[in-house]
């Protein structure tokens, strides 16, 4: 186990600042990853950030994680709503996860309200736009024991 975040992220989250823009805002990717580089850095935690557009290379990605993150954020985008195998695999894992949605899930379509992840998360953070990633790291600084003074 080392101090490194995984820092998952599901389908279609690298369209971020080109699809839905209303929706989901203007930033990007790159820009959610460098807010978690600098949060990171901050808290003393190395982050590792990817994002997936196919459900088994996120599963993959898990199995590693039960053997070398301290902790894991995900967000699973649609696959939230869908995946029993993403769930599945962040139930093999002993470390903290958490579960983040640029958006409030809870106030759009209804088959958005449901998360298979959630279920499993050691905390959801919803419609805090990209400053989700910032709380998740957050959380998960604290629940390591490395909270900021």
């Amino acid at each position: 186990m080392t101090d490194s975040v995984l820092i998952l992220n599901g389908p279609n989250l690298d369209m971020l600042g080109k699809r839905q823009p209303e929706i989901y805002g203007s930033e990007t990717l790159a820009d959610v990853e460098a807010l978690c580089g600098r949060f990171g850095a901050e808290l003393g935690i190395a982050i590792d950030f990817r994002q997936s557009d196919a459900e088994h290379e996120m599963i993959d990605w898990i199995h590693d994680g039960r053997e070398h993150a301290a902790g894991i954020v995900i967000n699973p985008a649609a696959d939230s709503h869908s995946s029993i195998a993403i769930m599945d695999a962040l139930t093999a894992c002993s470390c903290p996860i958490i579960e983040v949605h640029i958006t409030n899930i809870h106030r759009r379509e209804s088959f958005r309200h449901h998360s298979y992840v959630s279920e499993v998360a050691s905390a959801v953070i919803c419609g805090c736009g990209i400053e989700g990633y910032a709380l998740a790291l957050r959380r998960l600084a604290s629940l390591l024991g490395r909270a900021p003074a």
